[in-house]
């Protein structure tokens, strides 16, 4: 790019020379030629320097594209994904790409229908995992034995609302990476077919967990450590990311369980980037979308999106979190159907400890950390956005209350040395996994902190 000007200034002293030459009566037509070659020459090797500038600045025409609502790529099978599925499986680094690093997207492998095909056992009603708007979700192995989650669209939507939701989901997973968000592996457009390959989390949601359709039932530790974990991935989100992404469907069942009881946001079809934000500059949302009970009633009201509409949504995950309740209930009388109401009221009247899920254990340690929870909640639920607080605010207060509920839950005994001794009452591992800071608190620590 320094060659830039140098080569210009060539460029123009072969102009002041043709024009010199031209001044002079005796000089002949050889130099008048010689003298056009070297411009032309010159001419050339700027535009060749212009194409290198352009080339080595792809990031300012990825964002356009996005902004556009384009992909370049293949017409079959076009995938984007992050950096970290192409060490994991370095076997596919010669397929082709849609993006570089250098414009924020990683290179991927391109799946075909086929093997698509083959890894869900030709779409088997028994390897359906899941269902929602967008459509099924199947557990697939790949031939390398990875297991994938297969998100395959319903053929009978409307069209355009489907494509809408598809292309948005690529697009935004394949602007992130994050421990606590789903992972892009690819997706495929064949016919009518559209899928999206995406990291396959095996243990459930959220809100079968808290229904106790899956696993033992979420002890208070474990849900304090889903909400931490949900709270770092929507801070990333809105702090990060670039552009900063909006959710709109944070929800106990767009929570992902691992095997170890951590949580990972996934489903991005109704998220909306700044960057589209840009086009209108008073953000007006002209189709209000989420899900009824984590609405932000602010935005319902003015359709005016902010990120403050996740951490409204994120208050309602709360209230979820600490009464296991759904925020509807139906079949509970009028004063508990609306979940965060009857709670905010318990809270109100020093009563926050009948809201706790009959299954949880009362304890000195857990009524004071559902206190501050619900308190926290109140803030995110406030009726107006500018008096909640941010979702890092929400993850730094969590992350104080996680460490005073440990410290009363497991307080430190006077006679502890190296080796246990007769008088300390030992623990399970379930409780020794919430007592030690693990690698994945250490990473939230520093992300905090960031």
């Amino acid at each position: 790019m320094k060659r830039t000007p140098s080569s210009s200034h060539s460029l123009q002293s072969s102009l002041r020379k043709q024009e010199s030459s031209n001044d002079a009566p005796n000089n002949s037509h050889q130099n008048s030629s010689s003298a056009l070659k070297y411009i032309r020459a010159a001419a050339k090797k700027v535009a060749g320097i212009l194409t290198l500038t352009f080339l080595f600045k792809p990031r300012k025409a990825t964002k356009k594209a996005i902004k556009n609502g384009q992909i370049r790529g293949v017409s079959s099978s076009i995938d984007l994904s992050t950096g970290s599925y192409q060490r994991s499986f370095s076997k596919f680094d010669s397929f082709g790409s849609s993006g570089t690093a250098a414009s924020g997207l990683a290179r991927t492998p391109n799946f075909s229908y086929e093997e698509i095909f083959k890894a869900t056992q030709k779409f088997s009603p028994a390897n359906i995992v899941g269902t929602g708007g967008f459509g099924e979700v199947y557990k697939g192995r790949l031939e390398n034995g990875t297991f994938v989650a297969v998100k395959r669209a319903k053929k009978n939507t409307y069209d355009r609302v489907v494509s809408s939701e598809f292309k948005n989901e690529i697009i935004t997973l394949s602007m992130i990476e994050h421990l606590n968000l789903v992972r892009l592996y690819g997706y495929l457009e064949h016919g009518d077919e559209r899928i999206i390959l995406v990291e396959y989390v095996g243990n459930g949601t959220l809100r079968e967990h808290l229904d106790g359709t899956r696993g033992n039932g979420l002890e208070f530790a474990e849900r304090l450590d889903i909400a931490i974990d949900v709270a770092h991935a929507v801070t990333y989100l809105h702090t990060y990311s670039d552009p900063p992404i909006i959710h709109r469907d944070i929800k106990s069942s767009n929570i992902l369980i691992t095997e170890k009881l951590r949580a990972k946001v996934a489903d991005f079809g109704f998220a909306r980037r700044a960057a589209d934000q840009e086009v209108d500059a008073t953000h007006i949302s002209t189709q209000v979308k989420g899900t009824a009970g984590y609405l932000d009633p602010e935005y319902l009201r003015t359709y005016q999106l902010t990120d403050k509409s996740d951490v409204y949504s994120f208050g309602v995950l709360l209230v979820e979190l600490m009464t296991g309740r759904h925020p509807i209930e139906t079949k509970k009388p009028n004063s508990e159907r609306l979940t965060i109401r009857w709670a905010m009221q318990k809270l109100k009247q020093g009563d926050s400890v009948l809201v706790m899920d009959p299954i949880l254990r009362r304890t000195p340690a857990s009524t004071m950390a559902l206190e501050k929870i619900l308190k926290l909640a109140h803030q995110c639920l406030a009726s107006l956005r500018h008096s909640r607080p941010s979702m890092k605010k929400c993850g730094e207060v969590l992350w104080g209350i996680r460490k005073e509920f440990r410290e009363k839950a497991f307080p430190p005994h006077p006679t502890f040395t190296s080796h246990h001794s007769a008088n300390y009452p030992q623990t399970d591992s379930r409780q020794t996994r919430h007592i030690t800071f693990g690698i994945e608190d250490e990473d939230s620590r520093k992300f905090i902190s960031a």
